[in-house]
Order: C-alpha cells, then structure tokens, then sequence
C-alpha cells in the first residue's frame, strides 16, 4: 500500500530545478519535424484535411490512405 509519504517533503535536488519548458507552439509549428497538416475524422468514412496552423481544411477524402496521402503531397508542396 502506497500512503504517498515520499511526495510529503521534497528533496532540496528538486526544490532549485525547476520542470522543463514546452516551446511556443507558434515555434514548434516552424521546426521541419513537425507536420503542418493533419488527417481529421470528419463523418463516416470521410476526412478532412486539416492545415494546422490556421485551422483551416485544405482538402477530403472519402479514403483515409488517400486523405494521408494528399497531406503528404501538400506538406511536399509548401
């Protein structure tokens, strides 16, 4: 049985550090190894095409290999 007792005092190693920062993800967008669009579930059987900085749909498919495949290509493309 855990009664948490650990958590009670922390240790003077983790009162100076501080947790680790997540970027902006106004940053994250811009880093190469981050996709700029997204495959989105939009009824049945179909997906959107879903440019994530803005939000906006850029395409659908009624296939979701062919959804994917159209990300692709405009991830190649711009």
């Amino acid at each position: 049985m855990c009664t948490l007792t650990h958590f009670a005092h922390p240790s003077a190693t983790t009162a100076i550090t501080h947790p680790p920062r997540l970027p902006h993800p106004e940053f994250m967008l811009s880093h190469p190894g981050f996709p700029r669009f997204q495959v989105i579930l939009a009824g049945n059987a179909f997906f959107h095409i879903k440019e994530i900085s803005t939000g906006h749909v850029r395409g659908f498919r009624a296939d979701h290999n062919a959804a994917c495949a159209l990300a692709r290509s405009l991830e190649a493309h711009t």
